[in-house]
């Protein structure tokens, strides 16, 4: 709240003064902003200045989350496909029918960031050209979006136990390129800490 009053004034005067500085500064500056915050909500409650929320909301441009967009997940899933395939220097030919449609059907608490996550993941875990999605987390993951928060720490820690076993099948590799901590996108010490934590041995 204490930074609202100066975000404010360089957006109504056009001017601000440095830290510590005693010279004001004019500005000429156009700006976009972006939140998945209700920031109207947040007004009534008395979190966010009207006079900042109401100058901001100019232009407003309204995003439905991507659970709402199905239609888009196919064309965003095989651009990361690519992308990631790309950087890693990969081939990802093909996404199989099965796949997609569980992508589609996937509630994405966590947006196109989660989404990413997902498809970067399965990148790395693809053994050939043809993508390859853990089918089977998605449908938890799907079962417990409306489960309180409260639970959270014990579905994180249940989601790292299976993410740590499934290494410990790969075999830690030496933590070469084909070993399980770089299938996995982790340093080796990373993977190693994570499994003694859950008590996994590497013959899972």
């Amino acid at each position: 709240m204490e930074l609202q009053p100066k975000l404010l004034r360089v957006l109504q005067e056009q001017e601000f003064e440095r830290l510590g500085g005693t010279r004001t500064i004019r500005v000429d500056v156009r700006l976009v902003a972006a939140t998945n915050r209700d920031l109207a909500q947040m007004v009534a409650e008395g979190r966010y200045r009207s006079d900042l929320y109401y100058r901001l909301n100019v232009f407003p441009l309204l995003l439905p989350p991507l659970r709402e967009r199905p239609d888009d997940i196919p064309r965003l899933v095989r651009h990361f496909t690519q992308r990631f395939a790309r950087r890693m220097g990969r081939r990802i030919e093909t996404i199989p029918s099965e796949v997609m449609d569980a992508l589609v059907h996937y509630p994405w608490q966590g947006n196109i960031r989660e989404l990413q996550n997902i498809v970067e993941r399965a990148v790395i875990l693809s053994p050939g050209p043809s993508l390859q999605v853990p089918l089977g987390e998605l449908q938890p993951a799907a079962a417990q979006a409306n489960e309180p928060t409260a639970a959270a720490d014990h579905t994180g820690r249940r989601g790292e136990g299976t993410h740590s076993r499934r290494a410990a099948r790969y075999g830690l590799g030496g933590g070469g390129p084909e070993g399980a901590a770089s299938r996995l996108g982790l340093r080796r010490s990373t993977l190693q800490w994570k499994m003694k934590k859950l008590v996994i041995s590497r013959s899972g």
